[in-house]
Parts: C-alpha cells; sequence; structure tokens
C-alpha cells in the first residue's frame, strides 16, 4: 500500500492492488515480497534473460601468485619501454 496508510493503489482500499501487502499475510510490504503469478515460472522461458554462468573453480594460490607475477612482470617491461621509448624521443 502506498505510504503504508492502508487505502491500497490510487485510494480503492484495501487488497485492491497486486498482492504483496500486509493485507496478504506478508510481514513486510513492498517489492521484497513475491507477487502472485510472478517469479513462479510464468514468463514461458522467453527473452533474452542472462544465459547460464560459468563458474570456475577456485584456483590454486601458488598458481594464482605465479599468474600475478607473470602479469607484473608484463606491466613492467611495457612501462621500460615507454619509458626507453620516450628518452630516445627527446634525444632525436
Amino acid at each position: 500500500m502506498p505510504r503504508g496508510d492502508q487505502t491500497g493503489p490510487m485510494g480503492m482500499g484495501p487488497r485492491s492492488g497486486r498482492g504483496p501487502g500486509n493485507c496478504a499475510g506478508f510481514a513486510v510490504p513492498g517489492y521484497s515480497n513475491p507477487a502472485a503469478g510472478r517469479g513462479m515460472g510464468m514468463g514461458g522461458g522467453f527473452g533474452p534473460g542472462w544465459g547460464n554462468p560459468v563458474v570456475a573453480a577456485p584456483m590454486p594460490e601458488k598458481e594464482l601468485l605465479s599468474l600475478q607475477a607473470k602479469a607484473l612482470e608484463q606491466l613492467l617491461n611495457a612501462v621500460k619501454k615507454s619509458l626507453t621509448d620516450l628518452d630516445t624521443a627527446r634525444n632525436d
């Protein structure tokens, strides 16, 4: 119910809305409660959706640290190359 004053949507009285309020037996009114017919597979499975998420297995710590070290080495090499390029550009 809007503003919790038990007037229902547009002042039409209790139980005249979509049904997730206190009058329907929910402890908390509002969008935290499911409305009838929603979220119960009533959509037919059509539409873009999000697909099935891929869940990766946790990586062992040693492998993770090795990958991080390799990435940092590549970044350091790129920074050193940029510094070298800047030095040669200034000397030309």
